[in-house]
Parts: C-alpha cells; structure tokens; sequence
C-alpha cells in the first residue's frame, strides 16, 4: 500500500510518571524510542508531527507545541486542529502498532468521511491510536472546559466508529520499565 496522506501525529508530551522519566527519550532500537516512532511512521505516512510540551529531540522533525500546562492529550488536539482538519494519533510508547493496525482505521475512515473518530478498540479503545476529525472539537472543548480531560469521555459523546482487534503485541503500552524491558525482548 501506498504512503497516506493524511497527517500522523506522535504524541509524546506525556509526564511518564510511572517510567519514572522521559518514554519518548528512553533508548529503543539504538535510538530513542520517539526517533524509532517517527522513522518507521515515515514509512507509512507522508507527514509525521511530534506533539510535545517542549522541544527535546535530538533529531529534526516537525513539531506541534502542546500550549496547555495539563498533561493530557486531550487539550493538544484543539493546537493540532487549528493546523489540519484530520489525523492520524498515535503515543510514542506503542512502538508496535504497524500496518496491519493502521491500514484497516484507514479504510475505516475512507469508508466512513461523516464519523468523528475511528479507533483501535481491543479489549477495550485504545484513544491515542486513530483517527480523528476537526468535527470532534466541539466534544473535545466542552470536556476541557469541565475539566474533564479523558478522551475515553470524548470518544463516548462523539460519532465515534470503533474498529475491532484482537489482543496482541501491537497493543503493548510502554508505561512501566518491566514494559520497556518486555518490549526490547520483542525487538
């Protein structure tokens, strides 16, 4: 399959408070674990964006400067829309999820233009891990605005298409060093 179009969005502005430091910094792959995100999404999309609180990379990419003081992605999207109407989310510490996650949303999402978000679901949604649609602003505002900042509540408001699969690998969040460890073993 061809590369997509549409803008992919690797979201690494998170506290990583149980890493105990920064995922998108740690070592994956002989280069950090952002740089391996960023590499291997470049093979899938045409343009990739960084979303971070800060400039912290040592390697160029573009990057979209999440304005909130909050540590959640939610607020970031409202930044990531006034530069394009949709895109494709992904966190920076699911080093797993490949074509075969990401194809299928992309079809999903050709096949249904009027849906606010179309996203990985397992054994439960995976958020940080589809596509979303300027159209979920609205949602997105009115939770922020009550402080409420859980894309899970969002997602439950919005025309939201979830797309079924099964429980794998893919799906490994890095959250903790027993899953960083556990990750590097999969390499």
């Amino acid at each position: 399959m061809p590369k997509s179009s549409l803008d992919c969005v690797l979201f690494a502005g998170g506290k990583s408070s149980r890493m105990g430091k920064d995922k998108a910094l740690l070592p994956f792959g002989q280069k950090s674990l952002a740089k391996y995100q960023y590499d291997r999404l470049l093979e899938i999309f045409d343009r990739v964006s960084i979303c971070t609180k800060e400039p912290k990379f040592d390697f160029e990419a573009p990057l979209i400067l999440d304005s909130y003081e909050i540590f959640a992605p939610t607020p970031a999207f409202l930044d990531i829309f006034k530069r394009m109407p949709q895109f494709f989310a992904i966190s920076v510490d699911t080093p797993f999820v490949d074509r075969s996650v990401i194809e299928p949303l992309l079809e999903a999402a050709a096949s249904h233009p009027h849906k606010d978000a179309i996203i990985a679901r397992t054994d439960y949604p995976h958020p940080l891990i589809g596509i979303y649609r300027r159209s979920i602003a609205p949602f997105l505002a009115k939770e922020i605005q009550q402080g409420n900042y859980k894309l899970g509540s969002v997602l439950k408001q919005a025309n939201t298409l979830f797309v079924n699969f099964k429980e794998d690998k893919r799906f490994l969040n890095l959250n903790t060093p027993a899953d960083l460890e556990k990750a590097k073993n999969l390499l």
